[in-house]
């Protein structure tokens, strides 16, 4: 304790908050009080000009022809009102947003200035002679922490000499530095090493010692005191209320809460640099998948560890990485913030926010690579994951804790069923991670509003590695969301997580490999493409009780080249899924949505994650659906049709009409299994299939009207007894007739 209370005085708080903090944060905020204040005057033009824009045409304020149309004229009215509210809110928070974007810069550039002051401060009397007083206690405590790591016992077995390096800002007594050397000599002796013992002086240092063994650094500077101050300072939250003078007393509450430290870390090399790849040297302790950080301030993570260097990714711009530069062990494993405060967010690869908000908080970490739950951690599938579309809940069905594959050519609607089926998942309990893996800007955008529109992007995370980042980022995003979706499963709770795709992650990962001089097997992948996807996906799993009872649902997403589903990239994901969801391209240009092909679609979970209602009434669905697919490719040849054929062409055309749907219009499971119902029992026979739409919307206001006794049957999702099936078919009647 007592050296504690030595460093303390030696190195920050006292010195920081009597003699430079106080004054020095008053006195640059007082400096910048007018760039902040011309920053917030900017943000409130444009709140003004958002506000006092024109409304488009086609919601112009209503008009006398509005007015005499009641029904058409309200609904118009209502959505102007929306709209003009989701204007109002969206320039409140570009207002707030800009506002505290300000604020972040400038209190950057204040503890900068802040911790460049205080270099000075402790340049000169009486704070140097306090620091040198210090200097012998501080030799102790570092003698005491004074241990030899693996990386340097390997080393000496191959080299009997090890650099030992002692740097001060002032010359040491050379009494003290002797002791300092002959510590180190009785370490190596140990194990049948000898010490290169060198004395530097380094004046930037400004104050303390700094003894480096081998990779390993012993820092008690004033330097490295200052450098972790900047760090913990620009770490903490911003104050809502957004004042100078608020985060000016949030700066000197930091400041006094920070405490003096001796810094053990490892030092590297960068040997090289190209394409977001660096090589390194020294760091002979570290582990694949930790995080290193240049002196520029960029981060990385290691990928690929050789005898003689090692290969790391950067995740910033590489760009500012200089050869020979040094770089040094953060001394954990690459992770991201989990946890509830990330619904409703959209981040990067790394967890951070970037929706123009807050930064994201959050009391809990975890690493990116995972293992997987062992086979007695797990237990089956057997519980739905309903995604409100009628082809997939009833012919290939989702249970929590699969993988299902979606897959298909561009522009097939792979991304629009993995968005309805978040929307689906409203009021159930259920957190959503989206990992948008390659995607345009515009797209991330565009399915954040569709998300927000419908009132999910409350329980969801969007993940987003777009084209333009590094591939670096795009290879750990999906790693990212699977981190955020454990959270939930191992707190008990059932979450959903879509990659959107992984054939750009393929990609992404083969570039990286490739980079990395790792040898190329089929189509330039590397040899591992296969155990990329796999150690991916097999995160995804239903837990027993006794391991939390969580489950992650996976909807990984793959795109096809011409329908082609025998490639390299599909095989193997196919191979690790539990089936798969294939969206046929003419079918979709013939205006079936979703496209599912019944043929190559499958669920290897089957029925087991289907209610019982929906499994009775769907159980001879794709039977007679592949019939129908099969006659109808026959039928376009010849025109000589039996009576028999003509009826199993029309009864499975206007089941394909009956399993069309609009997009982010998921429906309950009682509304498909009514709808299937009737279409499969002949009750629609005398509907045209063009009239299939009308049909179906009419029925289930019929029922929410006057059936509400079978509407609660059917919810329930229980079999259908004959009597509730004859209750249905009186009840269809019934509104046939009333058409």
């Amino acid at each position: 304790m007592e050296y504690l209370y030595a460093l303390i005085n030696f190195l920050l708080l006292a010195a920081i908050i009597v003699l430079a903090g106080r004054k020095s944060i008053r006195n640059m905020f007082a400096a910048r009080r007018e760039g902040i204040n011309a920053a917030l005057d900017e943000a409130e033009a444009i709140e003004r000009a958002q506000t006092e824009a024109p409304a488009p045409a086609e919601e112009a304020p209503e008009t006398p022809a509005l007015e005499a149309e009641a029904p058409d004229g309200a609904d118009m009215r209502a959505r102007f009102e929306e709209k003009k509210a989701r204007m109002l809110r969206e320039a409140e928070e570009a207002k707030t947003s800009a506002r505290r974007e300000a604020m972040l810069k400038e209190r950057e550039r204040a503890v900068k200035e802040l911790c460049a002051r205080l270099a000075e401060h402790f340049s000169r009397e009486p704070q140097v002679s306090a620091i040198r007083a210090g200097e012998r206690e501080a030799a102790e405590k570092i003698l005491e922490k004074l241990e030899l790591t693996p990386g340097d016992m390997c080393y000496l077995m191959h080299h009997d000499v090890l650099y030992v390096t002692l740097t001060s800002a002032f010359p040491l007594d050379e009494e003290l530095a002797s002791r300092i050397g002959e510590r180190a000599a009785e370490l190596l002796d140990r194990v049948g090493g000898r010490p290169s013992f060198w004395v530097k002086v380094d004046p930037e240092l400004i104050g303390g010692l700094r003894l480096r063994i081998g990779d390993t650094v012993y820092d008690c500077t004033v330097k490295n005191q200052l450098y972790h101050l900047e760090k913990d300072l620009l770490k903490r939250p911003l104050s809502d209320a957004l004042s100078a003078e608020d985060i000016a007393a949030d700066m000197l509450k930091g400041i006094g809460e920070t405490q003096p430290r001796i810094d053990v870390f490892q030092l590297g090399r960068v040997l090289s640099v190209s394409d977001g790849i660096c090589r390194l040297d020294g760091l002979a302790d570290i582990m694949y998948g930790e995080v290193v950080e240049f002196e520029c301030g960029e981060r990385g993570m290691i990928l690929d560890i050789e005898p003689d260097r090692i290969g790391c990714v950067v995740f910033g711009k590489y760009e500012h990485i200089e050869t020979l530069s040094r770089v040094r062990r953060v001394g954990r494993i690459a992770s991201v913030p989990v946890g509830e405060e990330l619904l409703g967010r959209v981040v990067d690869p790394l967890g951070r926010a970037i929706d123009g908000r807050d930064r994201i908080r959050t009391a809990e970490r975890r690493p990116i690579e995972f293992g997987a739950p062992g086979i007695p951690d797990r237990r089956s599938v057997s519980v739905p994951l309903q995604t409100g579309l009628k082809a997939v809940d009833s012919l290939v069905p989702i249970g929590r804790g699969q993988r299902e594959l979606i897959i298909g050519d561009r522009q097939t609607g792979k991304s629009a069923l993995a968005i309805d089926t978040i929307i689906n998942q409203k009021g159930k309990n259920v957190p959503c991670i989206y990992v948008a893996i390659g995607q345009k800007d515009s797209t991330v955008a565009e399915i954040r509003s569709k998300l927000e529109k419908y009132g999910a992007m409350e329980y969801t995370t969007i993940v987003s590695a777009p084209a333009s980042s590094s591939a670096s980022m795009q290879y750990i995003a999906p790693f990212a969301g699977a981190a955020m979706s454990e959270y939930f499963m191992y707190s008990g709770r059932d979450c959903l997580i879509v990659y959107d795709d992984l054939s750009k992650h393929a990609v992404a990962y083969r570039e990286l490999s490739l980079l990395l001089h790792r040898p190329s097997g089929r189509e330039a992948y590397p040899g591992d493409v296969f155990y990329l996807h796999s150690r991916l996906l097999e995160r995804a799993a239903r837990l027993s009780p006794e391991a939390g009872g969580g489950s992650v649902t996976a909807l990984p997403i793959i795109e096809t080249q011409a329908g082609d589903i025998s490639a390299y990239i599909p095989t193997n994901v196919i191979s690790i899924t539990d089936g798969q969801i294939f969206l046929e391209t003419d079918l979709f240009n013939e205006g079936q949505r979703p496209a599912v092909n019944v043929g190559l679609s499958v669920s290897r979970v089957g029925s087991a994650a289907q209610t019982k209602l929906m499994k009775k009434i769907s159980a001879r669905l794709r039977m007679e659906l592949a019939q129908y697919r099969e006659l109808a490719s026959f039928a376009q040849f010849g025109s000589d049709l039996d009576d028999s054929t003509r009826k199993v062409l029309g009864s499975g055309l206007r089941m394909m009409r009956a399993l069309r749907q609009r997009r982010f219009e998921p429906l309950p499971d009682w509304k498909q299994a009514l709808l299937i119902y009737a279409v499969a029992e002949g009750l629609a026979d005398d509907t045209e299939p063009e009239d299939m739409e009308r049909f179906e919307k009419g029925l289930y206001e019929y029922f929410e009207t006057n059936c509400r006794d079978i509407v609660s049957t059917l919810e329930t999702g229980a079999a259908m007894t004959p009597a509730v099936e004859a209750r249905v078919k009186a009840a269809v009647s019934r509104y046939k007739e009333a058409l």
